[in-house]
This record gives structure tokens, C-alpha cells and sequence, in this order.
């Protein structure tokens, strides 16, 4: 694989330099490789990433460190109940010496851009995303803004048993190419957690270790990750289940089959495997699968951890 590699990747093998960055995120949160990892395979197939967990577990800290990790621009919006979509894409303002409306860019125009407990927020403003996260284009008083590249959403979710949520449509769960949790630490980790630095300072501190053109070209590599016609056949026989089990009210659509396969090139890239294995596969199925499979009655498996187990074991490799 290293003999396909861009040369305007610099010097630097791309498996050093994402080993770099997930070592430095995995200072920053601590005992969440797995996750990490997730992440910038995530970031690496051009998706989107939703993080589902309780407030405190270092979901925003998360998505701050990797902007500052990969020399993104940066920017936060808070969803609340009151958000207007112009709070997200910008609003027209009258300028009286030319007479004209002038377009303000909202913190939509930024190259990472988090959306903090988006599920707080009315399904009116969690629309004003949609374009953006699609598209990569922002449509305002008739005209289009092209948004920045690389260009990424990082959403945070707080459980929907929670006071004030409003469920995301499955339209708009879709977008996500991969939804993960963080989780509670371990015991041990957390007391290095509570006698060490502070992760706002320690943040703070971070250098970008592998820089946005770096980033671009990467993406360019994963879609050329070799993938064999037997590997082909096992991301179809997990598509197919899924489409065909009456466990579920509905399979996973085209577009998700499309982002498994890349999400799997990207593991493997980051990895150094010289193409697509099953093991690749696996790693990634239940961050892309577990959030856009609604189970239909009582026996099936409820959350996306257990949904995606479930179908890597109803599923042979060939």
C-alpha cells in the first residue's frame, strides 16, 4: 500500500502519522482507543460522526481535541430549544450605504464544526444541517456557499430518556456515518483523571500533528484500499440480513452499505493492512449499522452495541 501513497503526503508514512495523532488524542481521553480510532476512520471516509452518552463523559473535550489535533478551524454551536437555523447557516443584513443585503456566515462555515447536544434543539433547527452535512454547501436568500474542506460535523447526543430531547429523524441519523459512546472510565484511569491536569488545559496545549492538506490527501487513499470480490460478498450477506431479518423495521439503505464499506478502507488504511479484511469490517460495523437499525419487537437486540454483535454473529464469513 505505501508504494500508492501521494508523495505530497511529505516524508511521513500516514500509518506514523495517525498513530501520532490517536496517540496524542488517547492523552487527552484517556482509555478510549478503540474509539479514537473509530474517529479518525470516521473523519478519514469523509462521514460525519455522532457521539451518544451522558453529559461528563468527555464528548466535547473529544471533538475539541481532535480539531486542534488535525489544525482544523474550529467552531461550537450550542443547541438549545431556541435555536433558528440562521444561528447555524448566517444571516442577511441590510447594509444601508450600498443598499444591499450582506451575508454574515454562521459557525457552520468552519472546518470542523461541533453540534453540542443536537438533540435538544426543535427538528427545525436540526434541519439546517441536513444541506451542510450532504452537500458540503450552505443555501441562503437563494444563493450557495461552498463550506470549507475538509469539512466535518461532530454532533453530541444526550440520551433521549432525558428532560428536553427531541429524538433525530431517521433522515438525519443517516447522515452520520458512524455514531459511537465514550462511556464511564476505568476506575483506574479515572483517578489519573482526578489527580492530573485539567483536559481544558491540557487541550489547550496540543499541536496539530498531521496538518488539513495531510488530511485531504488521505482521504483521497482510503476509497483505493484494495477490497477483494470475497470481502465485496461479505459487506453484501451484512447488508442483506439486515434488509431481509424481521427483527428490524427497515434494512440500511444504499448510502449506509456505501459509508461500511469506506469506514472498513479507512480502518484498514490506518491500520497498514495492504487491503480490506474481515476484520475490518467487524471493527467498524456497529459504529455504522447500530444507530439506522430500529429493532421491531421486544426480542430484538435494542442497543447499537448489541445490534451490531448481533449481526456479525447471524452473519458467516465466506
Amino acid at each position: 500500500m505505501n508504494s500508492a501513497i501521494p508523495t505530497l503526503i511529505t516524508q511521513a508514512d500516514p500509518i506514523e502519522l495517525i498513530a501520532a495523532t490517536t496517540a496524542q488524542l488517547n492523552r487527552v481521553i484517556l482509555g478510549k482507543e478503540h474509539q479514537v480510532r473509530l474517529c479518525i476512520s470516521c473523519l478519514l471516509a469523509r462521514g460525519h460522526l455522532l457521539i451518544e452518552d451522558i453529559p461528563g463523559v468527555g464528548k466535547t473535550t473529544l471533538a475539541h481535541a481532535i480539531a486542534e489535533s488535525l489544525g482544523l478551524s474550529y467552531q461550537r454551536i450550542q443547541f438549545t430549544s431556541d435555536l433558528l437555523p440562521a444561528d447555524i447557516i448566517g444571516i442577511s443584513v441590510f447594509d444601508r450605504e450600498t443598499s444591499t443585503f450582506q451575508f454574515h456566515k454562521g459557525p457552520v462555515f468552519s472546518q470542523l464544526v461541533l453540534a453540542d447536544e443536537v438533540n435538544r434543539a426543535t427538528p427545525k433547527a436540526q434541519s439546517a444541517l441536513l444541506e451542510a452535512m450532504e452537500e458540503h454547501q450552505v443555501t441562503a436568500d437563494g444563493a450557495t456557499y461552498p463550506l470549507a474542506a475538509p469539512f466535518f460535523v461532530i454532533a453530541t447526543q444526550n440520551p433521549v430518556y432525558q428532560i428536553g430531547t427531541y429524538p433525530l429523524p431517521e433522515s438525519q441519523l443517516d447522515r452520520f456515518l458512524m455514531r459511537i459512546e465514550l462511556g464511564y472510565p476505568d476506575p483506574t484511569l479515572e483517578r489519573q483523571l482526578l489527580l492530573g491536569q485539567d483536559r481544558r488545559d491540557l487541550v489547550a496545549t496540543l499541536a496539530p500533528t498531521l496538518s488539513p492538506q495531510q488530511l485531504l490527501l488521505m482521504q483521497t487513499m482510503v476509497p483505493k484500499v484494495h477490497v477483494s470480490d470475497a470481502l465485496l460478498d461479505y459487506v453484501q450477506a451484512l447488508v442483506r440480513y439486515t434488509r431481509e431479518s424481521p427483527l428490524f423495521e427497515a434494512g440500511i439503505s444504499p448510502r449506509a452499505s456505501i459509508g461500511l464499506l469506506r469506514a472498513a478502507q479507512a480502518w484498514a488504511l490506518i491500520h497498514g493492512h495492504p487491503g480490506v479484511m474481515p476484520e475490518d469490517v467487524q471493527a467498524v460495523l456497529a459504529a455504522v449499522v447500530g444507530h439506522r437499525l430500529k429493532p421491531r419487537d421486544e426480542g430484538a437486540p435494542k442497543t447499537p452495541t448489541e445490534i451490531g454483535q448481533f449481526v456479525l454473529k447471524e452473519v458467516a464469513v465466506p
